[in-house]
């Protein structure tokens, strides 16, 4: 980890995140490990949104953290679908996926891969695109016949990833993965993102989204779940419909290398700086 003088740490901090006290608290904990943040929802589609988190990326660099980013992109790829007059189609969350849509969702996740990238660089660190066309670095299997080509990872090049790193860049990842059969299928970021760290052995997976995070039956923010509390609020129905595949993802890399997963609220301008580098926390905390 960089030792920074408190001048240092203040010229990197935004005003407007944790104060640089807390930082510094919090550095050690992260010494040399790697963070993997999954970007999804309105953080990315929000012009504002992104480039507070554009910045949020570059500032945990610029204090000695390894981010990997993994980025969904539904929003624009059914905006290009629509475009195209091909309609989408979702089974339990998943978009059915047929030789025309991959087609387009190659080239969305690829085309806004590169504008992250170009993002990144403009902040003054450098960045590295991992598609399925340019370093790919996910092999996956045909999840059924029905989503047709979506994917589940079966292999992370992780080799990749950490020779990236070693280079001084930050790996942007989109959640495209190639089959044994030439193909390339469409996977679901979250789940991308889990394999991903779990294959890192990463000290965090942050999944941003549009939701607070879990939330107790008063809609209150539940600050840390484990498996036995994810279960019984699943039982109590409090925790339904697309969140349950959600948690059991969370609680899958949780429980396979990874000290913790948050689910916090990427609407919320530095919930990943909150969530790392203070007391306060943002979102919920997932631990086996």
């Amino acid at each position: 980890m960089l030792s920074l003088s408190d001048a240092e740490l203040n010229s990197i901090i935004p005003k407007s995140g944790p104060s640089s006290e807390q930082v510094r608290k919090y550095l050690e904990k992260y010494n040399d490990e790697y963070i993997v943040i999954k970007c999804g929802g309105s953080v990315l589609t929000d012009s504002k949104l992104y480039d507070i988190l554009i910045n949020d990326i570059s500032t945990l660099r610029k204090l000695g953290f390894y981010p990997v980013i993994v980025h969904g992109g539904g929003k624009k790829i059914t905006a290009k679908l629509n475009e195209n007059n091909i309609e989408s189609k979702f089974i339990n969350g998943l978009r059915v996926t047929d030789l025309d849509t991959i087609k387009i969702v190659e080239e969305v996740l690829s085309e806004f891969n590169h504008e992250i990238v170009q993002s990144l660089i403009k902040t003054g660190i450098d960045a590295q695109q991992f598609t399925s066309k340019e370093n790919s670095i996910i092999e996956a299997t045909k999840e059924n016949e029905e989503l047709g080509y979506v994917g589940l990872p079966s292999k992370i090049t992780t080799s990749s990833i950490e020779a990236s790193i070693k280079s001084d860049k930050i790996p942007v990842i989109a959640p495209l993965g190639k089959g044994n059969d030439g193909n390339v299928y469409n996977i679901n970021a979250d789940t991308a993102a889990g394999s991903i760290a779990k294959s890192l052995n990463a000290r965090r997976l942050l999944i941003l989204s549009d939701v607070e995070g879990v939330l107790d039956n008063e809609k209150k923010l539940i600050s840390e779940i484990n498996s036995t509390v994810s279960e019984e609020l699943i039982k109590k129905e409090i925790i339904t419909g697309g969140m349950i595949p959600k948690i059991k993802n969370c609680l899958d890399v949780a429980s396979n290398g990874v000290k913790g997963v948050c689910i916090i609220d990427g609407r919320k301008p530095h919930s990943i700086l909150f969530e790392l580098l203070s007391d306060q926390g943002s979102g919920t905390l997932i631990r086996k």
